[in-house]
């Protein structure tokens, strides 16, 4: 399933064009809605205060309560926007944004506006498209979740040492809770380290891991364009704010021995598994029949109220800039169905769905 986003920040509205959706696809729309509400914005302290219903409207592909096969687009609208905070700014380049480099590849007609194009607002119709894809591989017995592993300084166990099994009710347990962790009190101290960044004018990145259950082992390949890690982290790139990707131990095997980072293997019930998951279910770009682990590392919210030093667009010269309006401290909480979103749609490609 191909997908589309178009649309800006602040824009009429924003929207997917999915092609390729199998028909007779009977969508759980409510699923959908409980989707993009976890990623809305405008709920506390910890979000920017720009308040948007998300509330999809499908244009095509859709009928008498099925998919036909043929594009399924949405969109959604944009209510609350201001663009005015923009308009003094517009020709200072936000340190940590893509207006500098937009502004060249687009020749200078990019939308300013929020971030316009790459203003994470787009990603609201790539969690529509992933909620469908869900659905797609529900039907197959796969199923994706996440949670937050650290905010700034502050973590919490992975899947691997938490003290339930991973299953799709634990991952489900997780989705329906307001800060998406395993554990409350880790999810307590995270909240902290969000709410000190915002009284100190600042942002805060973190990490989120993400499972896929229920993929059987031979899938993908260790060529070009059909490796499981390659295929995974090109939709998870797309994501603004994504900045690293790490499957299993990820960065963390640069300091184990071979002894600590292999997975043994074992007969259990006529089939090859094993106890550890270090390579986060992946080998030789290959999946194993482990669950699929991987972690996407967010970058702190580009947009902070502190000076910083820029450039005028307008004039070519150095400037200093100070933003205001409304943003995000923290894009961690709200970026964990994007990524369960963006593997749902990365899976399907896996799949060849």
């Amino acid at each position: 399933m191909r997908y589309t986003i178009f649309g800006e920040s602040h824009g009429p509205a924003i929207g997917v064009v999915l092609a390729d959706v199998p028909p007779g696809l009977a969508l759980d729309l409510d699923e959908i809605a409980f989707q993009l509400a976890r990623r809305a914005p405008g709920k506390n302290a910890l979000s920017t205060a720009r308040r948007e219903a998300d509330e999809p409207e499908i244009l095509s592909g859709y009928f008498q309560g099925h998919t036909t096969g043929t594009p399924l687009a949405a969109v959604i609208r944009n209510t609350d926007t201001r663009s005015h905070d923009y308009a003094a700014t517009r020709a200072l380049a936000r340190p940590g944004h893509a207006d500098y480099p937009a502004h060249i590849r687009y020749r200078g007609f990019e939308d300013y506006r929020g971030g316009g194009h790459f203003s994470g607002r787009l990603t609201a119709p790539l969690v529509f498209a992933g909620a469908v894809a869900r659905q797609v591989l529900a039907g197959r017995g796969i199923v994706t979740g996440a949670h937050i592993r650290s905010v700034g300084q502050a973590a919490e166990p992975s899947f691997a040492e938490w003290d339930e099994p991973l299953s799709p009710a634990l991952l489900r347990a997780v989705a329906e809770k307001d800060f998406p962790t395993l554990s409350d009190e880790r999810g307590a101290a995270m909240q902290a380290e969000i709410l000190a960044a915002r009284a100190a004018c600042d942002s805060v990145g973190g990490v989120i891991e993400c499972a896929v259950l229920g993929l059987a082992p031979g899938l993908g390949s260790p060529d070009l364009g059909r490796n499981v890690e390659g295929i995974l982290s090109q939709h998870l790139f797309a994501i603004p704010g994504v900045k690293a990707v790490g499957f299993g131990e990820g960065f963390g095997f640069a300091g184990l021995r071979g002894s600590e980072a292999n997975d043994a293997l074992h007969m259990q019930d006529g089939t090859v598994t094993s106890r550890t998951n270090h390579s986060g279910g992946v080998n030789g770009g290959i999946t194993n029949g482990l669950p699929l682990l991987f972690s996407a590392a967010m970058r702190p919210t580009a947009s902070i109220a502190q000076a910083q030093d820029t450039v005028n667009l307008d004039t070519w010269t150095d400037a200093k800039l100070t933003i205001t309006g409304r943003h995000d401290p923290c894009i961690v909480h709200r970026a964990v169905p994007v990524v369960e979103a963006a593997a749902a749609l990365a899976v399907c490609e896996l799949l060849g769905i």
